[in-house]
């Protein structure tokens, strides 16, 4: 395991390799590698949360058997490819069976995935597991729409690019109605 000073050195010997020499100890640099690791411990939190921990507080659904849709949540993450962030908004449903979790637990699990190194795909597939492994549903769903750093500000820089992922499991994956349904509500036009 690497130490907190061990990643320290690791920043002030790559900010030695932008500038293409040493200078740690201009005033504006001096204290830049412990900045850049503790953002990092934030950023990177996600390595630190169980999925199991986050969804297991649920809660009896009284018979409600319908579409469950928590829409537009900002997330962040850092591309693993080029350590870029990429943004976006998350779309997660479910149709519960016998038990529903709190909303903030799906927002959490969000978070949960893309405070990580991460790709777009692997963050939407890992989500929608986490749903149909924890809470067992009749169907889940998760569609990420997000801008990635790594294509606006290198290689084709191209400003107004989304990328959209999807993965449906269940009633949504089987049938097309819940998943029109599904996606008429995550169309509507915000409150």
């Amino acid at each position: 395991m690497t130490t907190k000073q061990e990643a320290m050195s690791a920043v002030k010997t790559l900010l030695s390799y932008i500038e293409g020499e040493d200078n740690s100890n201009r005033e504006g640099l001096v204290k830049t590698p412990q900045r850049v690791v503790e953002s990092w411990d934030e950023i990177f939190a996600g390595y630190g949360m169980d999925a199991h921990e986050i969804l297991n507080a649920t809660f009896n659904a009284e018979g409600y058997d319908g579409i469950v849709l928590l829409r537009n949540i900002e997330f962040t993450s850092t591309c693993e490819h080029h350590l870029q962030p990429f943004k976006g908004r998350a779309h997660i449903a479910y149709i519960p069976v016998e038990r529903i979790v709190g909303i903030s637990k799906l927002a959490r699990i969000v978070e949960l995935h893309g405070r990580r190194l991460q790709n777009q795909e692997r963050i939407t597939k890992g989500i929608a597991d986490d749903l149909e492994r924890e809470l067992k549903p009749l169907g889940s769903a998760v569609i990420l729409e997000a801008s990635h750093g790594c294509m606006q500000c290198r290689g084709v820089a191209k400003q107004q690019a989304i990328m959209t992922t999807s993965a449906m499991n269940g009633v949504f994956f089987e049938k097309s109605d819940a998943r029109n349904e599904l996606m008429k509500l995550i169309q509507q036009p915000p409150l």
